[in-house]
Order: C-alpha cells, then sequence, then structure tokens
C-alpha cells in the first residue's frame, strides 16, 4: 500500500521543576522498554526532558531533525503544563497526552508523581492555546496501557497527517440527478486537503496523452491478465483499461504539486462510456488496491472518506450506496445477524470498484443499468462479485449544504450470504441501522454513498474527527436511547 503517510512517534518525557527528573527519566525507560517487548516499530523517545520552555525548543530541534511527525506528551510527573503545551503549540504535530500511573506502595512515600493532577492542569492550559490533543479514555497508564495507547494514536495521527496532506483530483461535473454527491469544498480547505478539479475533457486528454507508451500499457496489461486469470470474461476491454490505469497513474504521480498524498473522484457516467467505450471500475477497484482511492460520481468526500479509512486500517477502502433492502428469501434459514435485526440489513453496491483483495469472488462483466441505456458493448470493465465476508467500518466525511462538516460512523460486518445481484455488492449488518438509517442519513441529509473499511476502526476514526475538529460525529444510538428526531410513540 503507498500514497500514506508513516508515522514516526516522538514520545516526550516532562518533568515539573519541583519534582525530581530522575522520576520521569526512569519511568520513560521503563515504557520504551516495553515498547521494544511489543516491537512497536518507529516509536522512538526525545533525549530531551522537558521542564522549561528552552528545553521545549530543543525538543522541538529534535523532533526535526529526526523526522517525528506525531508525538506523545510523556507525564513521569505532574509536568510543566505551559513548556510542555508550547511544545505542542510549536510543534504542529498530531499530539497525545500519557501519564505515568504509581507503581507501588513503596514509591508513595517520596516518589509520588502526582500525574494525576498534571493532566488537568495539561488539559486546562490546551484550551488556553485552543489546541486539539488526543487524551485517551483512561490517560493514566502502566508501560504495558501506554503501549496499546501509542499503537492506537499511531493509526489516529496516520489519518491526521494523511488529511494536511492530501489532493483531491476531481475530473467533470457532477452528473445529473446527483447532487447528494455536491457538496462545498471550504471545509476541506479548512481541514487542509487540497481540490483540484478538472474537466472531463482533461481526463479524455491524458488518456490520449500516454496512447504512445506501448511497452508501460502493455506490462499494465499483463499484469491485469495474471491477476485475473479466468475471470477475464472480456479480453478485449484489457487494453483500454491498462492505458486509462497509466492515465490516472501518470496524473498521480506527476500532479500532486505541494502534497504527498493523492485520490480521485471521477465521473464515470454517463458520457465516459461513449467516449472512452469502456466503464473505469475495474483500473478504480486495481488502485484502490495500491493505496490510490478512485471514487465514483466526482463524490469529492466520498474519496477523502475512503482515504480515511484507508490511513484508519492501513487496508483498502471501498465506496458503495447503501442500495436496497434484503429480502427474506436470501437469507439462508439460521443466518447469524451478528447483533443485528433483518430490518437492519442492507446491500451496498456499486457497479464494481471494490478491490479484488476485498472480494470473495468476482469477475471481468459489464454494467447491467448502464447497459439498458448504452447497450453492453461500451459498458464492460467493471469487477462484480460478493463482497468478502468479515468486519466492516461505514464511515462518510461531508460538508451539508451551509458549509459545515458532518459525519457518521458506524460498525458491522459483511455477512456471508450470496446478495443474489450484480455489481460489486455484499449484505451488511449493522445493529439498530435502521433506526440510524432514518433519523441520521435521511434526518441529516447524507448522500447515498458510504465509504467502507475492511476491519472494525471506529475508534480510530472517532478521535482522528475531534483532532480534525469535526464535532458533529454521529453514531448509532442502542435500542431504548431515542435520537432527537425519534418520535418516542412510535418505537
Amino acid at each position: 500500500m503507498i500514497n500514506m503517510p508513516e508515522i514516526k512517534l516522538g514520545v516526550v518525557g516532562v518533568s515539573r521543576d519541583c519534582f525530581p527528573i530522575a522520576l520521569t527519566r526512569a519511568r520513560l525507560a521503563s515504557l520504551m522498554a516495553e515498547v521494544k517487548k511489543a516491537k512497536l516499530k518507529n516509536v522512538v523517545d526525545c533525549p530531551v526532558i522537558i521542564e522549561n520552555e528552552t528545553d521545549a525548543l530543543k525538543a522541538l530541534a529534535w523532533t526535526r531533525e529526526n523526522g517525528v511527525n506525531a508525538v506523545c506528551m510523556f507525564l513521569g510527573n505532574f509536568g510543566p503544563e505551559g513548556p510542555t503545551t508550547l511544545f505542542v503549540e510549536k510543534s504542529g504535530l498530531p499530539a497525545m497526552v500519557l501519564a505515568a500511573k504509581e507503581e507501588n506502595r513503596k514509591g508513595l512515600a517520596s516518589d509520588r508523581g502526582d500525574a494525576l493532577c498534571g493532566v488537568l492542569n495539561f488539559s486546562y492550559n490546551v484550551g488556553l492555546r485552543r489546541l486539539k490533543v488526543y487524551i485517551p479514555e483512561f490517560p493514566n497508564v502502566s508501560p504495558k496501557e501506554a503501549v496499546k495507547e501509542l499503537a492506537r494514536f499511531t493509526k489516529i495521527a496516520r489519518v491526521v497527517d494523511g488529511l494536511r496532506n492530501l489532493k483531491v483530483f476531481g475530473f467533470g461535473p457532477r452528473p445529473e440527478d446527483f447532487f447528494a454527491c455536491n457538496a462545498p469544498i471550504q471545509p476541506l480547505f479548512d481541514l487542509g486537503v487540497n481540490v483540484q478539479e478538472n474537466s472531463e475533457l482533461d481526463l479524455r486528454v491524458q488518456f490520449e496523452k500516454v496512447a504512445s507508451r506501448k511497452s508501460e500499457i502493455d506490462a499494465i496489461a499483463a499484469d491485469m491478465k495474471k491477476e485475473l486469470g479466468k475471470r477475464n470474461t472480456y479480453p478485449e476491454v484489457i487494453p483500454q483499461l491498462a492505458q486509462f490505469e497509466l492515465a490516472l497513474v501518470d496524473w498521480y504521480e506527476n500532479r500532486r504539486g505541494a502534497a504527498k498524498y493523492a485520490v480521485f473522484a471521477d465521473k464515470c457516467w454517463p458520457a465516459f462510456q461513449p467516449v472512452f467505450k469502456f466503464e473505469p471500475c475495474y483500473v478504480n477497484s486495481r488502485l484502490a488496491g495500491r493505496g490510490i482511492p478512485v471514487a465514483c460520481e466526482v463524490d469529492l468526500y466520498g474519496a477523502v472518506s475512503e482515504y480515511m479509512l484507508q490511513c484508519a486500517t492501513g487496508m483498502p477502502a471501498t465506496l458503495l450506496d447503501i442500495n436496497n433492502s434484503v429480502p427474506d428469501d436470501v437469507l439462508p434459514k439460521g443466518a447469524k445477524l451478528f447483533g443485528a435485526a433483518k430490518r437492519d440489513l442492507f446491500m451496498g453496491f456499486h457497479c464494481g470498484n471494490t478491490c479484488g483483495a476485498c472480494m470473495k469472488s468476482c469477475a471481468i462483466k459489464y454494467q447491467l443499468i448502464q447497459a439498458r441505456l448504452m447497450g453492453k458493448d461500451i459498458t464492460k470493465g467493471t469487477l462484480e462479485g460478493q463482497i468478502k465476508p468479515g468486519e466492516t467500518t461505514m464511515f462518510r466525511l461531508q460538508s451539508n449544504s451551509d458549509a459545515k462538516l458532518v459525519s457518521y460512523l458506524a460498525e458491522g460486518r459483511f455477512l456471508d450470504v450470496d446478495p443474489c445481484s450484480f455489481g460489486s455488492i455484499g449484505i451488511v449488518a449493522i445493529p439498530e441501522f435502521a433506526r440510524f438509517y432514518r433519523h441520521v442519513l435521511v434526518q441529516k441529509r447524507f448522500p447515498h454513498h458510504g465509504a467502507f473499511g475492511f476491519a472494525n476502526c471506529g475508534a480510530v476514526l472517532f478521535e482522528a474527527l475531534k483532532l480534525l475538529g469535526v464535532a458533529d460525529v454521529n453514531t448509532p444510538k442502542p435500542a431504548g436511547c431515542l435520537y432527537p428526531s425519534e418520535n418516542p410513540f412510535a418505537v
């Protein structure tokens, strides 16, 4: 997987000058010994213990010299809240705080650290500086507990750092009757995301520009044939698909500019097929598998949502319509629904954009819905089949029409049940989804696209959203806990 940050997490010990600095040093050493034991990669400790503002500047220089791109402030004792938060502010890096638990009764007599108190003062000063810092649910930790928090924060920081260095390439306006994918882009810039919107003509020009690079196109085509094997149902479209993949990869490699990472949101119908003579879905699926999501229907926020899921899980993500209900006769008798009721089931579907590695079975097909309007010949190139069973996180970051960021998060599973339908498709079970659908997705006017990751990562994304300043984060409510819009007399 390319196109994601590699987080190097610096653990910076702090010590209040009226407490022994040796206490922070000893506790930091114990923490780092546990990090080594757990084989946690790219976690390094700062040789500077911050006691004052001069120390904060020295520690800041250390982070820059050593390529550190996220920090953990470790309160080995009470800690100096002013210099500590000054360091966080000047670093500009994703930051968390941990504090050392008292080890035993013996230490309470003379070597008590009082870090529980220190976290309160740290939090107050974070507010004074208007900073966003990750404070875990239980910030006072033993070394073993600290390792778990550091591992989680690495994923949180990867989402935040990735988004701050991301460019979204859009091609074309939104399709007719798909205003749901249209949203103000100001909130993306507010997050640090750069947006480069291009014409569909630019995409065609790019496709033609790479046509002369025959050896590269042939190599991509050979790789596609090898990947598909017997699933290569329409070999006649492979050369065109290979050329299109080269066009997008070339654009990705040469148009990122100041951004480190990039995603696409491409117009894929209705004009695409008559002009290009194929469907782009299989190429989209392949790029997603490499770490470059390509959202359908010029869904800029869908592409960003996929990317955030990718950074949270370290795996490809996909974009699916929250599409249709599940008839009773599709479900085998006694099917396990993992805490969901039948009304909570739905099918997640798109034409054929899901990475083949995330499919239980798949093959190149033609797009049935579009073929009704355009015929079969120019709608070949989707990757269709059942999405593999297992954990999923359904997620969406979106701007509403008032340019305010809203989001939702829900965890569930793709069921190991044949959807009996076409496209990249799977049956999703999310406990209490029916109520969540009505009182969040419908009530708050979210679009029909949801991003789906292939692991449960709600805890990581929830904290990343807080660090990014997204205040409106919606999650399913358990039975008996009503949504604001839910009718208590109808439940």
